[in-house]
């Protein structure tokens, strides 16, 4: 296999395994769901993007962050902003007191569109913004923290203090964000209607192959030296430090990354389920984020995806089913996966799926000799000569 081309997939393996995640996610779930439930598991993808970022970032990186639903409601937020200008055209909003404005502008009495959200007229500063926003910020919070040697449970709880403090100020600004409601009654992209099933299902295929860009983009991460590195710090970061690498710098890299991860998944939620709101960005659904990687796998990209699509399917189904037990039920599960699979869907695989694999791939016994004939001479029982060397 070509050495870059290995990189993007890790190897026979890592195909294989991309190979079925892939069918499962563009085959079978488009042709066994109906348009609804589609739409739902396209949904969980999103999360898949957080949970991506948190395998390079915790797992490989040993940076655990308790704060990853910023990143992803500040890229929700940055689309969500985008779109809510074009459903507010003027003669979409005549019957507001100030035409041409997001309704919950004209409802805090605001009569002017903010200097803020001035740019965000544009699809192509959105896109940036998506992206650059969430990176800064991410930037400004690796510098101030790995630069002064911050790490372990400390960062952990800056990060959920961060994740409490842009909610608030998300909520508290109501004028300029929606407070506590959100950004809501998103409809067209570009004129384009995305309330239709027809554009769920496209909106569910971009960010099938937006998450698949974002595996690639991990594993060849992990492929390379700073993978190694990666690894390294992770175990024995003084060592690493004491070999000359400058470990605050690696670690701000990959933290910027699995912040634009999450920041890609926040965007593709507010296209597929059409609005945003501080709910995703505080405490308790950053910890859940950490959870789908944990359930999947913190040391696997693909494991990560199957943890954010089974406790999502989980969330949904014991809500359905068991609607004053749900809770207790997660709960049960998440605890579950903890003491009997600590490594997570990734670890029972490498546990038990290889070996049934093997045991299914392993040759049948040689059949047994028969007996010598005159065309068959017996063996001689002599054992052969060792060799010598003179």
């Amino acid at each position: 296999m070509n050495p870059t081309l290995d990189k993007f997939l890790g190897g026979k393996q890592g195909a294989i395994g991309l190979a079925v995640l892939a069918t499962l996610i563009l085959v079978v779930f488009p042709l066994a769901l109906d348009a609804f439930r589609l739409n739902m598991v396209g949904k969980y993808l999103t999360y898949a993007f957080v949970a991506v970022g948190l395998v390079l970032c915790w797992g490989y990186g040993g940076i655990l962050s308790l704060g990853q639903g910023v990143f992803f409601g500040l890229g929700g937020y940055c689309m969500a902003m985008f779109l809510k200008l074009e459903a507010s055209d003027p003669e979409s909003t005549k019957i507001q007191s100030t035409p041409g404005i997001p309704d919950f502008m004209d409802w805090n009495q605001i009569t002017e569109l903010p200097l803020l959200w001035q740019p965000f007229h544009s699809f192509g500063f959105t896109l940036l913004a998506v992206i650059a926003v969430p990176v800064i910020l991410a930037l400004v919070i690796g510098v101030a923290m790995f630069k002064r040697r911050v790490g372990d449970v400390y960062f952990s709880i800056v990060t959920q203090a961060i994740a409490l403090i842009l909610t608030v100020l998300i909520i508290g600004q109501q004028g300029l964000t929606g407070g506590v409601n959100g950004i809501t009654d998103l409809k067209t992209l570009m004129g384009w209607d995305i309330r239709d099933d027809s554009s769920k299902m496209i909106l569910y295929f971009i960010n099938a192959f937006l998450l698949f860009g974002c595996i690639l983009i991990g594993r060849f991460i992990l492929a390379s030296k700073l993978g190694r590195l990666l690894m390294a710090m992770r175990d024995k970061e003084e060592r690493v430090r004491f070999s000359g690498y400058d470990v605050a710098s690696f670690k701000i890299f990959v933290f910027c990354v699995a912040a634009a991860f999450s920041a890609i998944g926040g965007a593709m939620f507010a296209l597929q389920v059409g609005f945003m709101s501080p709910s995703f960005v505080g405490i308790v659904p950053s910890i859940e984020m950490v959870i789908f990687a944990a359930v999947g796998g913190r040391m696997s990209l693909l494991g990560a995806v199957y943890g954010a699509l089974l406790v999502n399917y989980g969330k949904t189904y014991f809500s359905e089913t068991f609607p004053e037990l749900w809770l207790y039920l997660m709960g049960g599960l998440f605890i579950a996966v903890v003491m009997y699979f600590p490594n997570g869907l990734a670890g029972l695989w490498e546990s038990h799926g290889r070996k049934w694999l093997g045991k299914l791939s392993r040759k049948p016994a040689p059949s047994k000799a028969p007996a010598p004939t005159a065309e068959t001479p017996a063996a001689t029982s002599q054992p052969r000569e060792l060799e010598t060397t003179p």
